[in-house]
């Protein structure tokens, strides 16, 4: 029987101390390692190994992390990949750009080892979940989305919705439960993981770009804000602002 290949991490820096100190500490811990120093390269690999999760640095040379993690996911190859955006900018605005621009996760530098591998451990177990979401179960539906766990496809009314990974997550929980109204930490306990420590605010954000996806061609918003509880998929469309 042969063996599972081990996760593939591509780590887009451009500091040759600090990509050398990450990769041996993923190596050791069991990681396969792609380095990349500039944006363009990283870019170009990820389209190219199509690596588990991507460890990207916001300042890199020709283009900025935050360029290629908008490109990547802008590509039908790679907008799925795990994105755990890694800087030394820690400041809330700085946070929320990386997330909305489709990070999945955010590392602020200085980071010890054990953080990192933690971080990249639970980006790693929410994309797993996400495959293994829904097993027996091809295709959830609502109104006119239609979510295909197979193909890791969404339409609405017929066209095809461009999702980031979290994004995906959070529809599909909406999906497996209509109607429900979930409050920050519910959505954070179940799409993240309870012991994965993301801030409520983080939420806030994906609802905006989950949001954003689904409404891009028009139509009922179907995302419902409910005043001082949370979130819910409802078809009445009377959202209120958060």
């Amino acid at each position: 029987m042969t063996a599972a290949p081990l996760p593939l991490v591509l780590v887009a820096e451009d500091e040759p101390a600090i990509a050398t100190l990450i990769r041996y500490n993923l190596e050791r811990a069991g990681f396969r390692v792609l380095v990349a120093t500039d944006g363009a390269q990283a870019l170009r690999v990820a389209g190219e190994q199509t690596p588990d999760v991507v460890l990207l640095d916001w300042m890199l040379p020709v283009m900025s992390g935050i360029e290629v993690c908008r490109q990547l996911r802008l590509s039908q190859v790679t907008r799925h990949l795990p994105v755990l955006m890694v800087t030394a900018r820690g400041e809330e605005a700085d946070r929320v750009q990386g997330l909305d621009t489709g990070a999945d996760d955010y590392l602020t530098k200085p980071f010890s080892p054990a953080e990192l591998l933690a971080r990249i451990k639970a980006v790693l177990r929410r994309a797993q979940g996400s495959k293994g979401a829904g097993a027996g179960l091809d295709r959830l539906a609502f109104s006119d989305l239609l979510m295909d766990l197979t193909t890791h496809t969404v339409l609405r009314a017929g066209t095809e919705v461009k999702l980031g990974p979290t994004e995906f997550r959070l529809l599909r929980h909406f999906l497996q439960h209509p109607e429900a109204v979930f409050t920050r930490e519910d959505l954070l306990a179940s799409v993240w993981g309870g012991n994965v420590h993301v801030e409520v605010r983080t939420v806030d954000v994906h609802i905006r770009r989950l949001r954003k996806a689904l409404n891009a061609d028009g139509g009922t918003d179907l995302i419902r804000t409910v005043r001082s509880a949370g979130y819910a998929l409802t078809a009445r469309g009377d959202v209120a602002a958060s």
